[in-house]
């Protein structure tokens, strides 16, 4: 497959740094586009470049900021626009897996941190960077596949990302046809941490359908990559 061409994109990555995060800043990086990605400290962001090797052009651009607020996520907005002129092209895999209670068995912490903590920083993010779109890419969020199913023992887990699938599908809709706004909905993903099975879907793929979205023309769409094969068919 053609790589696309996105040169002169501005990219923000929140929740970059992550395994599936990970397979996004490559791909965005591979095609030409300066990329964003928010650290949680300085030395995350040594690690970071260390990991990415000779994949860290001079178009990767980290930032140790927060987002996790409305106020931070404005500020990381405002710095990006004023370092790079603009945003073109939003991805979020911004996320984190909790297990281990029913939700009758619950507590204010798990509350706060699977659900309310996670939900208000895809919110914050969207607030923050909607506006500031230029209209030339796409803004995207990356949910797992539980957002449509209920998972025991995992239940914050499957609210959240059910809550963040219908913030975009909202987004969408009040958005009209100004900006597109996607959501990728994964399957089982297979990492540098997690080998797991050929028929999952990789985080490189996840990045190569996020950059061959944003090189090509469309409306807002939902985009099941449940499986290799799934994203394979998105690429062809």
């Amino acid at each position: 497959m053609k790589i696309s061409d996105l040169t002169g994109r501005r990219v923000l990555v929140p929740g970059g740094t992550g395994a599936v995060g990970e397979g996004v800043v490559r791909a965005y990086l591979a095609a030409g586009a300066d990329v964003v990605v928010p650290t949680r400290s300085g030395e995350r962001e040594k690690e970071f470049r260390t990991l990415l090797g000779d994949a860290a052009t001079a178009h990767l651009h980290l930032m140790t900021h927060d987002y996790t607020t409305f106020a931070r996520a404005e500020q990381l907005a405002a710095t990006m626009v004023d370092r790079l002129g603009g945003i073109d092209d939003v991805v979020s895999p911004i996320g984190g897996w909790w297990a281990g209670r029913q939700l009758g068995e619950i507590d204010e912490s798990d509350w706060t941190s699977a659900f309310t903590g996670l939900a208000t920083a895809h919110m914050a993010v969207a607030r923050a960077v909607l506006p500031r779109l230029s209209g030339r890419g796409a803004f995207t969020v990356i949910v797992g596949e539980s957002a449509t199913y209920p998972v025991p023992g995992s239940g914050l887990v499957s609210m959240e990302q059910a809550a963040v699938s219908m913030m975009r599908k909202v987004l969408a809709a009040e958005a009209g046809e100004r900006l597109r706004v996607n959501a990728f909905v994964l399957g089982p993903v297979r990492t540098r941490v997690m080998p797991g099975q050929p028929d999952w879907i990789s985080a490189d793929q996840i990045g190569a359908v996020a950059v061959a979205l944003s090189g090509s023309p469309s409306e807002s769409r939902e985009v099941l990559l449940r499986t290799s094969a799934e994203a394979e068919q998105v690429l062809a």
